[in-house]
């Protein structure tokens, strides 16, 4: 099949990281939603790439082996994918260790910081909800809905788990300059996900779009299942103007969210270069 052909799907969770889904699982979902290329992108992990990749040669799917790596940028938390990775990279495994041993010291310190505002055995109930090694604030939040204390995990993120609320702990994740460095190393692909999230304004998108660049970054998210269609064509904007690649995902976390439908994703503006067409995106 020609590049044109493929349906690509270049951002997803597993069990792995904080979606619902087993890796093989959610490869077999991809393949029923009619998907041919697959980026599994778990946060900070690459922990689901053999279970999925397993799955996905058995149903002739093609898995992209992808990580989603949490950076503390000014001083936000953005997150960047790297894509069409060599999980087996030292540089990469060592930095991600780092950001899961932040991720196992933040969990605790959530479930201490709700105790205090009377919410006890959050801690045990977040990691009951895990099937990973990664203990995420989305695990608190299905915990507190679970218990009683929120309707909704949307409602348990904004009554406890941003800033200024009970639950809520600074990230000190990976500098720009670094996560770059581990998917280069690794010889992957970056992309700045789901750019329209961060609310930035235009000075400092661009900012943040320019430090990306100066690093090595190579893409840009313009197709999101989080964004709406003036943030796509805002993106594509940026894609085309930085001469940046252009990739859709669907950050798909599973069925739990339906407005986010592994597949379901509008197809890249007119003007702008796919991913899947840089020289360097044959797979590992």
């Amino acid at each position: 099949m020609s590049g044109m052909a493929l349906h690509y799907d270049l951002h997803s969770h597993s069990t792995a990281s904080d979606g619902t889904l087993s890796p093989s699982g959610l490869v077999q979902a991809a393949h029923a939603a009619g998907v041919n290329v697959l980026a599994l992108t778990d946060h900070d992990t690459t922990d689901g790439l053999n279970e999925a990749g397993a799955v996905a040669t058995r149903l002739g799917l093609q898995l992209v082996a992808g990580v989603e790596i949490s950076v503390s940028w000014q001083p936000l938390t953005v997150h960047i994918l790297g894509l069409n990775i060599n999980p087996g990279c030292a540089a990469l495994q060592d930095g991600l260790e780092g950001l899961s041993e932040f991720r196992d010291w933040r969990a605790e310190e959530i479930a201490r910081r709700l105790e205090k505002s009377g919410i006890g055995g959050a801690y045990e109930g977040a990691c009951a909800l895990t099937r990973g090694r990664i203990v995420s604030r989305t695990h608190f939040a299905h915990y507190l809905v679970a218990a009683g204390h929120a309707v909704s995990v949307r409602e348990v993120f904004k009554r406890f788990l941003v800033h200024g609320k009970p639950g809520f702990v600074p990230g000190q994740w990976a500098s720009l300059e670094d996560a770059l460095a581990w998917i280069r190393r690794a010889g992957g692909l970056a992309v700045i996900a789901h750019p329209a999230r961060y609310r930035l304004t235009a000075t400092r998108l661009r900012r943040l779009i320019g430090e990306f660049k100066e690093l090595g970054g190579a893409g840009i998210e313009v197709v999101s299942g989080s964004h709406t269609r003036d943030n796509i064509d805002t993106m594509a904007m940026y894609a085309r103007r930085e001469a940046l690649l252009a990739s859709r995902g669907s950050d798909y976390h599973g069925p739990e969210n339906p407005w986010v439908r592994l597949g379901e994703l509008a197809e890249l503006p007119a003007g702008c270069r796919p991913i899947w067409d840089s020289e360097v995106w044959p797979l590992h």
